[in-house]
């Protein structure tokens, strides 16, 4: 039994945050616990997080292709201007003289003023282009992953709770029968040690009792620590501190009850609603997306353009004067990109791509049937379950009525200490039986459930 519990502990791996200006409940009905853990798990929150991150990547890519308008504002002041070597030619014969140029001499000059300013505003707008059109489709994509994910999240933490929810009642359970088991072996020792006082038992007989009772403290010392240990568990899956006094109000034989629902053989077996399938078809529409990209980046794109402007000329800084002057100006234009050839590299692009869906595509029915079979093996554990707790309830009362029986031959002189023991040993493991059959029967039907996508 302590290994099956530290098992399940193994299968409660999610981590979980809660609010400190939230009140934290007391006690939890299993169904208050789930509803718990879906608002305050950690990875709920990221998931949900995750989702509206996914609605904003969405709305980045559509606006992508409506107008952008960007402004600029360019100043620029030259601590040296630069200087140009002109012909003299150009100058004239009286100008030559008073600088000493011959006619074929250079002579430095410079150009424009000191400093300048420039400012223009743009609106670009994106005419046609087939991998925006693309983009668009995979935004929507990106968001149904997101979506998928979210109620994956949620159906693993709903188990991921039932899971620890049960150990929790199944290491109480325990605690109370050892403790029961452990009074009635105190008792029948101390009356076994007066009879042997007495002469009337043989040592052995005293010896016997207290193996079985050493082996009932042991064993009782190690589920309580379970027990703690099993309530930290619950508490860091429900997202409160760990060493919070929690308190359940549903019992192991109650939930037990409940969770015995033929109608389940009977649920429809059509994987393709489920989530896992959602988010493997999820794949095979993005591989499809990705040949749809390759394809449309041997088409043209077409953009246009309008953009307007001024520019200022001062030797020094007197931009806000009145007096200066702005001169103006102002184009619209398009750009047309044509793709002629690329040595073959769209094409190499194209054919991989094209593999890679056929690839998802094969996966995709390999995921069907892969979750065909699954639902089939949850059926079986889930109906095995149900047999087996049947059968161990029925073989604890068989084993307390054959406890029963031992002990009063043993105390009737007629049955031996060994014999006692044999009958005490069957009915301790029919008890943790009987109990790993309840836990059983709730988690595999969990287990069904998640698989089924069905939560009630």
């Amino acid at each position: 039994m302590q290994n099956k519990l530290i098992f399940f502990f193994s299968l409660c791996f999610l981590s979980f945050g809660f609010s400190q200006n939230q009140e934290i409940p007391k006690s939890f009905s299993l169904d208050e616990a789930i509803a718990f853990a879906l608002e305050n798990n950690r990875t709920a929150k990221n998931a949900v997080r995750d989702i509206e991150a996914a609605k904003k990547q969405k709305w980045e890519t559509t606006a992508t292709g409506l107008p952008q308008i960007n402004a600029k504002v360019d100043y620029q002041n030259w601590l040296k201007q630069q200087v140009s070597l002109l012909p003299a030619s150009i100058l004239s014969e009286q100008d030559r003289e008073d600088l000493g140029l011959n006619i074929n001499d250079q002579f430095p000059a410079t150009f424009g003023t000191k400093q300048t300013v420039n400012a223009n505003i743009t609106l670009n707008q994106l005419i046609f282009d087939g991998s925006y059109l693309v983009g668009l489709q995979s935004a929507k994509v990106f968001l149904e992953i997101s979506q998928n994910a979210k109620e994956k999240t949620d159906l693993e933490i709903r188990k991921a709770v039932i899971n620890a929810y049960g150990n929790v009642l199944l290491s109480e359970e325990s605690v109370l029968i050892l403790e029961r088991n452990k009074t009635t072996l105190e008792k029948n020792l101390s009356e076994t040690k007066k009879i042997y006082e007495n002469g009337l038992t043989e040592e052995e007989d005293v010896e016997q009792l207290e193996i079985t009772l050493a082996s009932i403290e042991s064993n009782l010392r190690n589920v309580k620590r379970l027990r703690d240990l099993s309530y930290k568990m619950l508490n860091i899956t429900l997202g409160i501190d760990l060493n919070n006094d929690t308190t359940l109000t549903d019992t192991l034989q109650g939930l037990t009850v409940e969770n015995i629902a033929p109608s389940l053989f009977a649920a429809e077996d059509d994987v393709t609603k489920t989530v896992d399938y959602r988010i493997a078809s999820n794949d095979t529409r993005a591989k499809e997306l990705l040949l749809k990209l390759e394809k449309t980046k041997a088409l043209p794109s077409l953009a246009g353009f309008v953009t307007a402007g001024y520019n200022g000329n001062a030797n020094s800084f007197e931009f806000f004067q009145k007096d200066q002057q702005w001169f103006g100006s102002a184009a619209f234009g398009v750009s047309l990109n044509i793709p002629i050839f690329s040595s073959f590299q769209r094409s190499a692009a194209t054919q991989r791509a094209k593999i890679n869906l056929e690839k998802a595509q094969d996966d995709l029915t390999e995921v069907e049937q892969q979750l065909k079979l699954q639902v089939a093996s949850a059926k079986s554990d889930y109906q095995l379950s149900i047999e087996e707790y049947e059968t161990a309830k029925k073989n604890l009362r068989l084993s307390e009525r054959i406890e029963k029986k031992n002990q009063v031959k043993f105390f009737e002189g007629i049955g031996s200490s060994f014999e006692l023991r044999q009958a005490q040993t069957q009915l301790y493991t029919a008890q943790q039986e009987y109990l790993q059959a309840m836990l059983d029967v709730i988690n595999t039907k969990a287990q069904l459930e998640t698989i089924l996508n069905k939560t009630n």
